[in-house]
């Protein structure tokens, strides 16, 4: 059965959101929702209502093919993070989206120690209010994110029908995403698949591995270059599960360069933060329903390790 998605949204934030869906394979409600919205945890979606053919069901309820789901968001609340005036690249922007090429180092959204001086401060005083509020008090505008050593291309909503439509091609995985990242040795196919779950790891909290029974995670990979010692590549994203890259590529013997956390080993030219840069986006605008391709120059932390391991 085709996926049909419809979203009914409130565009003035005054009164409640509701997302629609029909249903198309059989699983806990609670499941299949934080299937469908990626962008909601499984915990926030707990403590909302939810309507199964127009009845309140628990949120353990299972539930059939053809069946009709509706969620209803609370009322946005006001936010707690301060605007700020920190310099960030936005390579475009319209009365939808805005595309910022992070830099590296750079927090993406406020989490517990960490308030001021993230990507959401900056989004919140250069798009002066108009940025979307479905994730609620933490993360407005943010649809998905890259680490904060990470660098490169992000997408922003600007309001909430544009959140909810690309929040909806990352589940179907209808984005593209390209990589460009320095790894560990010498890579010896042209390209490949990793197609191995991602979990969060049970010996250390902070960090993910591979787990059986983990959620999907798939990423592809292409050589562009082969060193003595190292190998600079392409990687695309069929999914987006946190550290997806630098685990997958740590479990076939390529950690990416300079990673501190699943490195494993002193690092070339000191370095203390992964090589890896998120250079092209590319999906389907939610006004205009045009493809649209956004690409960054690699930046110089990035061309400069390249120059040092050509010497």
């Amino acid at each position: 059965m085709e996926k049909k998605v419809s979203y009914t949204v409130d565009e003035s934030c005054s009164k409640n959101q509701k997302i629609n869906f029909i249903v198309t394979e059989e699983m806990r409600v609670d499941k299949l929702i934080a299937k469908e919205c990626s962008d909601f945890t499984r915990s926030f979606i707990q403590k909302q209502q939810v309507y199964v053919n127009g009845k309140e069901v628990a949120h353990k309820y299972k539930v059939k093919c053809g069946d009709v789901v509706e969620l209803t968001l609370p009322e946005l609340k006001e936010i707690n993070v301060v605007p700020q005036d920190i310099p960030i690249e936005i390579i475009y922007e319209d009365n939808d989206i805005a595309i910022v090429n992070k830099s590296q180092g750079m927090v993406v959204h406020p989490a517990p120690g960490h308030y001021s001086d993230t990507l959401v401060n900056a989004l919140l005083f250069h798009c002066k209010g108009s940025l979307s509020g479905i994730n609620g008090e933490i993360r407005p505008g943010i649809v998905h994110r890259i680490d904060k050593d990470t660098s490169g291309l992000l997408m922003i909503a600007k309001n909430d029908k544009a959140h909810l439509h690309l929040s909806t091609l990352l589940s179907s995985h209808e984005i593209t995403r390209k990589y460009h990242g320095i790894v560990h040795g010498v890579i010896k196919n042209d390209e490949g698949i990793i197609d191995k779950p991602i979990a969060r790891s049970p010996h250390d909290r902070k960090k993910m591995a591979i787990i059986t029974g983990g959620r999907e995670a798939k990423t592809s990979y292409k050589v562009i270059e082969r060193f003595r010692n190292t190998t600079y590549v392409e990687f695309s994203l069929f999914t987006g599960r946190t550290h997806q890259i630098r685990v997958h590529m740590t479990s076939i013997g390529h950690p990416l360069l300079g990673d501190p956390v699943y490195g494993g080993f002193k690092q070339l030219f000191k370095l203390d933060k992964q090589t890896l840069h998120a250079k092209t986006l590319g999906f389907t605008h939610p006004t205009t329903l045009q493809q649209v391709y956004f690409d960054s120059d690699l930046p110089e932390y990035f061309t400069n390790t390249l120059k040092r391991i050509k010497l």
